[in-house]
């Protein structure tokens, strides 16, 4: 049975929004570039490496479809080789290899997709499709690098759901001095 790993980029108050600041957003590009982070960047590439699969909303896929089929290295080769997923229903016919639209109701195909994979099902970005994976009980587990930055603006990771969502804290660390890297898993696996 496979497992969805939600990964995130969010700032101190809680923004996920453009992180890399080339969507328009008045305070993006608060990461900065992970290619000059060497800590950073090989995280990403161990977090590839565990994948078996990638579950992106149509917004993020465009995003990174956009950006690492023309890429190349340990990482580029590894995302352009992975399976992905992207639930949308206005995408007809996804340009980036190995990639598959899932149509019709989210929670139902990607509960479809945890029973036919095994292993990581990676969500990066896509917070409206988070929203909706967590409001259903779909996540099971967090790994947020939280970044030192208050934004005051912006859409947030965590949207309103129906009732509290229990985590369990698992992990800390510290990568590059100021990135922290918090992991939970849903309270009733723990």
């Amino acid at each position: 049975m496979g497992k969805i790993v939600v990964i995130d980029n969010v700032s101190l108050d809680g923004v996920i929004q453009d992180p890399a600041g080339d969507e328009g957003f008045k305070v993006g590009g608060w990461v900065g570039l992970i290619k000059d982070r060497p800590q950073l960047n090989q995280l990403a590439l161990d977090e590839a490496l565990a994948a078996e699969a990638l579950l992106l909303g149509r917004r993020s896929y465009a995003w990174f479809a956009a950006r690492w089929p023309s890429r190349s290295g340990t990482l580029a080769d590894r995302l352009n080789s992975l399976p992905k997923y992207v639930v949308s229903s206005t995408l007809e016919h996804p340009d980036w290899n190995n990639s598959v639209v899932l149509k019709g109701d989210a929670v139902n195909e990607v509960s479809k997709l945890k029973q036919e994979l095994n292993g990581e099902i990676q969500v990066a970005a896509s917070f409206q499709l988070v929203h909706t994976l967590m409001e259903h009980d779909l996540v099971d587990e967090l790994r947020l690098k939280i970044f030192p930055v208050v934004l005051g603006a912006g859409e947030r990771f965590f949207g309103e759901t129906s009732d509290k969502k229990a985590m369990r804290l698992v992990d800390t660390r510290t990568v590059e001095g100021d990135v922290v890297i918090l992991t939970y898993l849903r309270g009733q696996d723990v």
